[in-house]
């Protein structure tokens, strides 16, 4: 049987009360909501520092990750935008405010031992 709602002739029931409203689970979207924070924390590379990290065989094991993220909070609890960031013998450059590798070198590759725009340095 349809239902009469404003003059018009609907075939469904509406519904009146929240008895059907979805109830919000308060520990999902808590945890939702740590996930996300983590998430954004991450240190991210970008498509260069990728390549560079293949090309130059450097490699990334969960240590030398939790030392990259360590380092990134520092420069940015001190305001640093762009960092070098020195991590036993390979340096990275970061972009902080993204939390972003840039790109990434052997130290010892480096022959000029120049590294430009960069605001910041951070020893890992």
């Amino acid at each position: 049987m349809a239902e009469i709602i404003n003059g018009i002739s609907v075939p469904f029931k509406p519904i009146v009360n929240n008895d059907f409203a979805p109830s919000v689970n308060r520990k999902s979207t808590e945890v939702f909501s740590d996930i996300f924070k983590s998430e954004l924390d991450k240190i991210k590379f970008s498509a260069h520092a990728l390549k560079r990290l293949e090309s130059r065989n450097i490699q990334m094991d969960d240590l030398t990750m939790d030392k990259l993220t360590s380092a990134v909070e520092k420069a940015e609890a001190k305001g640093a935008k762009d960092s070098l960031v020195m991590l036993d013998d390979t340096a990275f450059i970061v972009n902080i405010a993204n939390r972003t590798v840039v790109t990434t070198m052997p130290v010892k590759e480096n022959d000029d031992k120049v590294f430009t725009n960069i605001d910041s340095v951070v020893f890992a």
